[in-house]
């Protein structure tokens, strides 16, 4: 029952019934509020002591930095809430040793983790928590305030309303309904792809035109993130209501979209598919955030790459058989098909996974329990000085400061951005080599693309098997470390996407079997995979506070470019012919390569140049 409780439709249940009905602990009448909630002052509850499961490593990085903020500063040692305690008195030693025990084994995601870093060594104090084992149920004194507020926190450290406490089986599930939205809204973009043709015959447009239903759908997902993502930090919000309502609108407008009847019409409404589509390519990894450790967070979202990279993969294959038989409508019903069901696990089945928005209402709850209204959650204190266009804007305006204003953060969108705009091109490439030269028909060029899946999957198990030999181990053997050491593999795969392009473009010729260029795009698949999995790694290392404007700028920059490489490519393949014109985008891409050595070997430079890398 706690899965639908905490699910969009226990929510609407819990709503239409004044919390009558799926109620929450604090709701049932047998509930007893936590001794350490009660107005007596939170220093004369003492604190359990740590368990003996911590590891001395955890105990050693975590308390340094405490102990020295205590002594040498006056800003808070809490990276996230205001601890005030009274400059001196009996309980002041207390006080510091319980806050410290408690920093070695409360849970925190990496997005919570990475937004209290502002430097390497915040950073590794988050890492700490993250390695640290369990051990037995500790409570945790909530921390309180000069004017008597009492700041709601989880009520134990394996308290099952943190994400991070959740069951790996409901983890898995809820990444599970992530990855299947994101491959449904990417499907969304190239499943047209086959339909062009029609739409050509039947509204009297050109291929230029006609290519604008892709265009616009790719580059409205670019711009929604701007939007959506801000709104899913809010703590009043969350994360569930963006996804249901946009996706809900998704779902709704496939209806109109397959039935339309004039082209204007049918570009409005692709646009508005992918603007209203566009949430989970962003907030998507903030929802894993929420749920897995900086150790264990590369596996969840590799999973999570996958259906971003599979998605347009699929599209092709599924709707080129369809559309071939009956017409270019049928690519806009089989979205219908795909999204519905998503939609409908989503909507009864993923739970909100905000801890900020989770404290909030459960503050809420304990306020109506008690009638103490000095009951409050950090974020409502937070949200009381939050503004929504203070948050889009600095969406809008951080992301590109920062892609101006440092190299890295350039180099990085440019690099990731030229690769997205490549591997939209294919659509306009895999005609012409599989059905032009090779002779196959809609539906069998689409499965060329499975070619990219098969990369995908070689990508991953090389990705994970480095993780899991390599990267976890050392981490917690020797720290974070510095951030230029998460892109070792992308040193060696960098050169297969210059490699697999040129193989692509210089054997799609008659007289060379068809599957030699395919295994080309493969050997570019695992390299541009595990480049940008290095970069997304990179990037909130080195910019922990500013992981959120990072990946929303990236996004747009990304899907800009996919834009136009979905107009440029057919007339570059048309007058350089594809070995020629592969072959320039491949020369680009060595440049990219090139760069990334460079930013190997002098990122610590930069890092130390930049005003907005951690120090």
């Amino acid at each position: 029952m706690e899965w639908i409780r905490d699910a969009p439709v226990g929510q609407a249940i819990r709503y239409l019934t004044k919390n009558k009905v799926l109620q929450y602990p604090e709701e049932k009448p047998d509930f007893e509020c936590p001794h350490t909630y009660s107005n007596k002052s939170a220093m004369d509850t003492p604190f359990s002591e740590p368990s003996p499961s911590v590891s001395g490593d955890a105990e050693k990085v975590d308390k340094e930095p405490v102990e020295e903020a205590e002594t040498n500063s006056s800003e808070p040692t809490d990276l996230e809430k205001r601890v005030t305690v009274p400059a001196e008195g009996p309980h002041l030693e207390e006080m510091h040793t319980q806050r410290t025990q408690r920093g070695q084994i409360e849970r925190v995601g990496s997005r919570t983790a990475l937004s209290r870093s502002s430097s390497q060594r915040d950073l590794e104090q988050q890492l700490s928590l993250a390695i640290a084992e369990k051990g037995p149920s500790r409570p945790i004194v909530p921390d309180r305030l000069d004017d008597g507020t009492i700041l709601v926190d989880w009520y134990t450290t394996d308290d099952p309303e943190n994400p991070q406490n959740w069951k790996l089986s409901k983890k898995l599930w809820v990444t599970l309904i992530i990855c299947l939205y994101t491959t449904a809204v990417y499907m969304g973009s190239s499943i047209y792809a086959p339909s062009e043709q029609g739409i050509i015959e039947q509204f009297g447009v050109n291929v230029q035109l006609a290519s604008m239903g892709l265009s616009m759908y790719v580059l409205a997902y670019g711009l929604g993130p701007m939007l959506w993502s801000p709104l899913s930090e809010i703590p009043s919000i969350g994360r569930n209501p963006p996804y249901v309502f946009t996706f809900a609108i998704f779902v709704i407008l496939c209806v109109p979209t397959a039935l339309v009847n004039n082209f204007p019409g049918l570009v409005v409404l692709r646009f508005l598919q992918g603007f209203f589509g566009s949430p989970c390519l962003a907030t998507g990894g903030a929802s894993l955030q929420d749920m897995y450790s900086l150790l264990y967070l590369p596996f969840a979202v590799c999973l999570w790459a996958l259906a971003a990279t599979c998605g347009p993969a699929f599209g092709p294959i599924i709707s080129g058989f369809s559309v071939a038989a009956e017409n270019w409508r049928w690519s806009m019903w089989e979205m219908l098909w795909l999204a519905g069901p998503v939609f409908i696990a989503m909507f009864f089945f993923l739970p909100e996974t905000n801890p900020s928005t989770i404290l909030l209402h459960r503050a809420r709850r304990l306020r109506a329990a008690t009638g103490n209204q000095n009951l409050k959650a950090q974020s409502e204190i937070d949200q009381a000085n939050m503004s929504i266009s203070a948050l889009i804007l600095e969406n809008l305006y951080r992301p590109l400061q920062m892609m101006f204003l440092d190299p890295a953060v350039g180099f990085t969108a440019l690099y990731t951005a030229l690769i997205y705009g490549i591997y939209y091109s294919f659509f306009e490439a895999f005609p012409l080599v599989y059905n032009d030269i090779y002779g196959f028909n809609l539906g069998e060029s689409g499965l060329a693309f499975l070619s990219i899946t098969v990369g995908v999957i070689i990508a991953i198990a090389t990705y994970w098997s480095w993780l899991y030999w390599y990267v976890v181990p050392d981490m917690k053997a020797n720290g974070i470390g510095a951030p230029e050491r998460r892109l070792i593999p992308a040193l060696v795969v960098t050169w297969f996407c210059p490699a697999g392009l040129f193989i692509f473009g210089w054997t799609s010729r008659e007289d060379i079997h068809w599957i030699v260029p395919t295994i080309g795009i493969t050997i570019f698949t695992v390299g541009i995979f595990i480049v940008i999995q290095c970069i997304f790694v990179f990037l909130p290392l080195t910019y922990p506070q500013y992981a959120a404007s990072l990946f929303a700028g990236n996004d747009f920059v990304r899907s800009s470019l996919a834009t136009g490489a979905i107009h440029f490519s057919r007339p570059l393949f048309g007058n350089l012919g594809v070995d020629r014109g592969v072959s320039l985008l491949g020369g680009l891409i060595v440049g990219c390569c090139i760069g990334l050595y460079a930013l190997w070997y002098y990122g610590s430079t930069l890092r130390q140049r930049s005003k907005f890398s951690a120090k």
